[in-house]
């Protein structure tokens, strides 16, 4: 007990009798103080006392799918920075091959009373997943937003970039540059946002008056290797633009371009999706569609907070508008 007191003590910066009013539900405490020493609690991994149960860690989950794809690691700052400043401690919680499933965090996080979930991608983009944990936070009443797709019959706010401009902006770049063969990377069928993709990559195709043709179209595990062997079907088909759904399978497009002995810009065109970090020092710097991480993930923790204080009215998917961002990937296609 004495060395949980000093632990706590020295992690909210307070003396060892404040703590134990604390848990001793004494007077003489700020508010501001006692919600600190409860949330070193739940970090330092201590079980509260039984009558402090009851109230919910001022913890957040926040569920990605992974870490490698620079766009993750980015929405992780914006996000866990927003939940700082409102006195929130994100508890990041991030899936590996063959480590801990989404449900089991999702069962961790309910075990730690936490005020709420953010979701930045995840099993609820993939439409025949298994959706069953997201159902039981419903059930409990805690505070969700999702990011960048949302589930159906469940009422969780979302934040989302508007794929149809996404691949509006992207399409008609190509098209301008004189490419009438223009291929698409995505991801697998049940991906929500990849549909939503390739049902705007169809109208941007009937409206140029051209004939939608489904052999242009590839879908892809979301890595640098997917993208390669998606990007090389599409390559023996002869295309001569690729839009991708992420900027690591544009990155794999770029290789199975070289691989081919073709050269990017001046064989094929290549456009990303994301402009994640380092984008700009690949050879050649990747043309992509920004996607506005700042304001997403700031409008996502503003969503999740009005939730927690109870003053959330469900606002259903809160679309951002992303950004054509240009670079060296991208030129009008040779006689080849």
């Amino acid at each position: 007990m004495t060395r949980r007191l000093a632990q706590v003590a020295k992690k909210v910066g307070v003396s060892e009798a404040t703590v134990s009013r604390v848990l001793n539900g004494k007077p003489g405490v700020s508010e501001s103080t006692r919600q600190s020493v409860l949330t070193a609690l739940d970090v330092l991994g201590y079980e509260r006392p039984t009558q402090l149960r009851g109230e919910r860690a001022r913890l957040v989950g926040l569920v990605l799918p992974e870490l490698q794809n620079p766009i993750f690691p980015a929405f992780a700052e914006v996000i866990g920075g927003a939940l700082a400043q409102q006195g929130l401690t994100p508890v990041l919680c991030t899936q590996t091959k063959g480590g801990v499933s989404e449900a089991d965090y999702v069962e961790l996080l309910l075990q730690q009373q936490v005020s709420g979930v953010v979701f930045a991608g995840g099993l609820f983009a993939q439409a025949d997943a298994p959706h069953e944990h997201y159902y039981q936070l419903a059930e409990r009443n805690i505070p969700v937003v999702l990011v960048n797709a949302s589930i159906e019959g469940l009422d969780f706010p979302c934040v989302a970039c508007d794929d149809a401009v996404a691949i509006e902006q992207a399409w008609r770049h190509l098209a301008s540059l004189g490419h009438e063969s223009i291929g698409l990377v995505l991801g697998p069928e049940d991906h929500v946002p990849s549909r939503r993709k390739l049902e705007a990559a169809r109208t941007a195709v009937a409206a140029a008056g051209m004939e939608w043709d489904d052999a242009c179209v590839e879908r892809s595990v979301f890595s640098l290797e997917g993208g390669r062997a998606a990007a090389a079907r599409l390559l023996g088909r002869g295309v001569t633009g690729i839009v991708c759904g992420s900027d690591p399978l544009a990155l794999g497009a770029i290789r199975a371009a070289r691989r081919r002995g073709l050269s990017v810009p001046a064989d094929v065109s290549v456009v990303g999706f994301d402009d994640s970090a380092f984008m700009t020092v690949t050879e050649p710097p990747l043309s992509t569609v920004r996607q506005p991480i700042e304001a997403m993930g700031r409008a996502a923790v503003d969503l999740l907070i009005a939730q927690i204080q109870g003053t959330q009215h469900h606002l259903g998917e809160l679309l951002f508008e992303p950004e054509l961002v240009v670079r060296g990937s991208t030129a009008p296609p040779s006689a080849r």
